[in-house]
């Protein structure tokens, strides 16, 4: 039963995700964590995971709830098999319905790229996809990421601010700057 839920849920996720991965970020949260197939500070190690490894987010995401969600949510689908399995359906379930629709987005498209709608559609969207990125940003402020205390909090806050200087001023290497973060994040925690 539980791997109906999650082509249920991935299928939503996968149809309804427009902007990449971190605009489906509060839709995979609601859809994940709302129905407690995983623990909310399980998401928060999934996100980070999934941030670092190469490929969409979206899709690492989903991979990874997959393998884990059906053990947390029984005992009895614990394990190497059933978790391929999980992971497997997921990321098919979430890749197929965006694959589908950008086909025939795309042929749509091309026939009518000129069109004042579809002009008006694409503009209107923009501030849809900034407003579910900024739903995710706000998602992953709690306290799994920045502590529970005032001083955990400045010390994240502090490491973030670094870290954005340190790529978008300095133009140092994103993966040196991760490497850095984490570093000071064991020292600091």
């Amino acid at each position: 039963m539980i791997y109906l839920k999650l082509i249920w849920a991935y299928f939503k996720i996968g149809l309804f995700g427009f902007g990449g991965g971190y605009a489906m970020l509060a839709l995979i949260e609601r859809a994940i964590v709302g129905p407690g197939w995983i623990t909310s500070q399980m998401f928060t190690d999934i996100v980070a995971i999934s941030q670092m490894t190469p490929g969409p987010i979206g899709i690492n995401s989903a991979t990874y709830i997959g393998y884990v969600a059906p053990g947390v949510s029984d005992p009895a689908f614990a394990g190497p098999l059933w978790g391929l399995l999980g992971s497997l359906t997921c990321t098919l379930v979430v890749v197929v319905p965006s694959f589908i629709l950008t086909l025939y987005a795309s042929h749509f498209i091309q026939r009518h790229k000129d069109s004042a709608i579809v002009k008006g559609v694409f503009a209107g969207l923009r501030p849809v996809v900034v407003g579910l990125i900024a739903s995710a940003a706000l998602l992953l402020m709690n306290s799994a990421n920045f502590g529970s205390t005032s001083a955990d909090v400045i010390k994240s806050v502090a490491i973030c601010v670094a870290a954005f200087v340190m790529v978008f001023f300095i133009k140092w290497h994103p993966i040196l700057v991760i490497c850095l973060a984490g570093i000071a994040g064991y020292i600091m925690f």
